[in-house]
């Protein structure tokens, strides 16, 4: 899963509206149209300076607006208007491909934003999986998408930092207004999030989170900054940091978990089917009914119960598939691991074993680094394996992180797919080939559209024999297990939100379909109670580029190149589906 900082489907980069002006055809709707979208990456990173931060442009690092205000959303949702209109001004007609794609994807996003307007998702601005708290302390950290190189750097957080009370304030004044109109969390999220801001609160100012970039400060700064900073950051821990986790835990607490709601889905709350159906479209860029995407899903989990079945009488194991996972999840051969480092270097032999066949795959290859880092400890117990993409100018890798409760109890049957989606070829090369390309414009580099981004990564599970790593049949069922995971996820969710399945129910027909504890089953569904529709991203751009790739290998034949096919999916970045579609079959009639 890429980890996603602002639940929005656009993330911009620092480019100059000279580059934008030379990528056009030269027509004066080309012009008009670099001019919009350089005024519009403007725009959009002074209105989001966290994001500008996560894709290098330092900027506004010192700046933090509080998205969920209502007087922000009113300010949104003029500022999508205007896009709009500024659009429709555009003679599309005489763009080239690229500047096509550029066209249409702006007024995909603008059109988005405005629907997804009308829903008050600011009500409930906090879950146990995405929120702002858990991001803060990743930032404040020393080693987030926060810089801490400079002096300057240092200040830059603590003035960013103070506004921090404010954010806290706003989220439990719009709660407050969601509580009254309905729009809550379930009670079983709630209890997760107590522990989540308990965690942040500490007695000793030295080992707070938020005291990480002291303990690294460079010993090139003066003696004078370096007593300086040190006093004033263990202040914003004592004075701002600590209060104000504290402030929304006793909210949480007092006020707020009386009232969250004892059901599961969105059907449940006010509007929610109709919000649902919308959160369907953003995720996966089609559509498709929930009562299809269900009957999709339960097709393809009979489908991979064969494939398994498959797996387990090759491997000569005596006994049902549930006698199968009982092995899997409890004979010590798969938990070989006794501390966190070991993982760790497992991961890394994965990517040793793979490296020498990926150039048959693919012809392109990011430049930007990549590293592997243990999950921090404050949020691990909630958190999924995840990417977290590089900065456009190479100076922050690309950081696949891994949650590691307890090294002793981490299966490995399912590493290798794992890492297939998370890292490489998967996340990594997608997201930092798509930043590391000049042809595209700057609102393009960090775009991300989870059918594509998810479905390529899942995709990327299916490469594993091309690859040389499914060789233990193990592996190969873990992947399997990956692929019914995904499935079951089209059942859940949409069981979920829409056919009034309960969380109970929910966690048994994950458990009854495949190898997962209760706790982490459990972990998962709570997910989609949180995250409506994110889940149906993966399975969903996993089929259909799988179906892209199935179609013009029958049609092309001994013209069908795997590595050019790969190259053409990335070579654009993130699509909606739809324009996937098109550009491959472009693509096909060049064989």
């Amino acid at each position: 899963m890429k980890k996603l900082l602002v639940f929005s489907a656009l993330f911009l980069v620092f480019i100059s509206c000279k580059n934008n002006t030379s990528q056009s055809n030269g027509s004066d709707g080309a012009k008009q149209l670099a001019t919009m979208l350089d005024g519009y990456w403007q725009e959009r990173m002074q209105l989001f300076p966290t994001e500008a931060t996560s894709n290098g442009d330092n900027r506004y690092n010192d700046k933090l607006t509080i998205t969920i205000s209502e007087s922000f959303r009113d300010s949104l949702g003029r500022w999508y208007k205007k896009s709009l209109d500024g659009l429709g001004k555009i003679d599309s007609t005489g763009l080239d491909k690229n500047d096509l794609i550029s066209y249409r994807l702006l007024k995909y996003e603008m059109q988005m934003g405005l629907e997804g307007l009308k829903y008050p998702t600011h009500y409930m601005p906090m879950n146990q999986f995405w929120s702002f708290t858990l991001e803060l302390p990743q930032l404040g950290s020393g080693t987030g998408n926060q810089p801490f190189k400079t002096v300057k750097d240092y200040d830059n957080w603590l003035k960013r930092l103070a506004v921090f009370p404010a954010w806290a304030d706003t989220a439990i004044y719009d709660m407050r207004k969601g509580m009254a109109a309905g729009w809550v969390l379930p009670r079983t999220l709630v209890v997760k999030i107590l522990p989540e801001l308990q965690a942040v609160i500490v007695k000793n100012d030295t080992s707070s989170i938020f005291y990480g970039p002291i303990k690294t400060m460079p010993d090139s700064f003066p003696a004078a900054d370096k007593q300086r900073l040190t006093a004033a950051y263990k202040d914003a821990i004592e004075k701002i940091v600590n209060p104000a986790y504290a402030k929304l835990h006793e909210f949480y607490d007092k006020e707020y978990l009386p009232k969250a709601r004892t059901t599961s889905g969105l059907k449940d709350m006010p509007n929610g089917t109709d919000y649902y159906k919308y959160c369907i479209r953003f995720w996966t860029t089609t559509d498709l009914s929930p009562d299809s995407i269900y009957s999709t899903g339960q097709k393809e989990v009979a489908r991979i119960e064969g494939e398994m079945n498959k797996v387990k009488e090759e491997s000569g194991f005596k006994g049902d598939m549930h006698a199968f996972f009982k092995y899997l999840g409890e004979d010590r051969k798969f938990f070989p691991f006794t501390t966190e480092k070991q993982i760790i270097d497992s991961f890394w032999g994965i990517k040793k074993q793979e490296d020498p066949q990926l150039k048959k795959l693919f012809n392109n290859t990011p430049k930007t680094q990549f590293t592997i880092r243990q999950t921090e400890a404050f949020r691990a117990a909630s958190a999924s394996a995840e990417y977290s993409q590089g900065s456009e100018d190479g100076t922050r890798p690309g950081i696949f992180y891994v949650p590691i409760l307890d090294a002793k109890k981490f299966n490995c049957t399912g590493m290798t797919t794992l890492f297939l989606h998370e890292a490489i070829p998967g996340h990594h090369y997608q997201i930092s080939l798509q930043q590391e390309n000049k042809n595209l414009p700057a609102f393009r580099k960090f775009i991300w559209y989870g059918a594509y981004g998810e479905g390529w990564a899942h995709y990327c599970e299916t490469l594993g024999k091309d690859l040389g790593v499914y060789n233990d049949p193990y592996q190969y069922f873990g992947h399997l297990s990956d692929g019914i995971h995904r499935a079951i996820r089209l059942v859940v969710d949409i069981g979920l939100h829409y056919k009034g399945m309960t969380r109970e129910e929910a966690i048994k027909y994950m458990m009854d379909h495949e190898l997962i504890s209760e706790r982490d089953a459990t972990a998962e569904i709570e997910r989609y109670m949180a995250i409506p529709g994110q889940a149906l991203s993966y399975k969903i751009g996993q089929m259909a580029i799988s179906a892209e790739r199935k179609t013009y290998t029958e049609q092309l034949g001994a013209k069908f190149n795997i590595a050019s096919f790969h190259d053409e999916v990335l070579k654009d970045g993130c699509v909606p589906l739809e324009i996937l579609h098109e550009k491959m079959a472009e693509w096909a009639k060049k064989q």
